[in-house]
């Protein structure tokens, strides 16, 4: 990855050299930079925020009474975790950061996920189908409220910020309902 971004890097500067662009070249790349860090910084601020959400919902029990509100959904999904089992409430935690757009945030929790789905296997090396499962969830970015996008957009001065929920909820619908057909349908090909 290194050796790309050099090449990218170094084939900038040649053609801005060449082309007489080198002032325009460094402007922008010290530009992207500041963006970049600006971003960064307000994405920090989002997970931040999360992550001290997540821990008052955790102190204060109350993420017992959303992982039962959310137990039989899950457990319907994750047909092989117990009930009581730790990762009930690690994933639900997870599915409800990302369904509020805060993928950053659930970044962590996914983690934990995945180490609790682990201690259900003997064999730390092979990945089960509920962690295969829960990955594909992920991926597929389940997503109601994408407060993220919404805020960056935002930021920038967007004059409608809310405008992308709906196509937001059509394409989670669609990805995360079409990712699952898809991994249980290989499932049932491969018995």
């Amino acid at each position: 990855m290194n050796i790309i971004w050099f090449l990218l890097v170094s084939i900038s500067i040649i053609f801005s050299v060449a082309t007489g662009r080198l002032d325009q070249f460094t402007k922008a790349m010290f530009d992207a930079s500041k963006s970049a860090v600006e971003v960064s910084l307000y994405l920090l601020g989002i997970v931040s925020l999360w992550m001290g959400i997540t821990k008052i919902i955790e102190d204060s029990g109350l993420i017992h009474g959303l992982s039962k509100a959310f137990r039989p959904f899950i457990s319907r999904l994750f047909r092989n975790v117990p009930a009581d089992h730790p990762s009930i409430t690690s994933i639900t935690l997870n599915m409800l950061a990302n369904m509020f757009g805060l993928g950053n945030a659930a970044t962590p929790l996914g983690l934990k996920a995945m180490k609790d789905l682990q201690t259900l296997t003997d064999d730390k090396e092979t990945i089960t189908f509920e962690m295969m499962l829960f990955v594909v969830i992920n991926t597929s970015s389940l997503q109601i409220i994408p407060f993220t996008i919404i805020g960056i957009l935002a930021d920038y001065g967007s004059n409608n910020p809310t405008a992308i929920v709906i196509p937001t909820l059509i394409a989670t619908v669609l990805t995360t309902s079409s990712a699952i057909g898809i991994l249980f349908l290989f499932r049932k090909l491969a018995k």
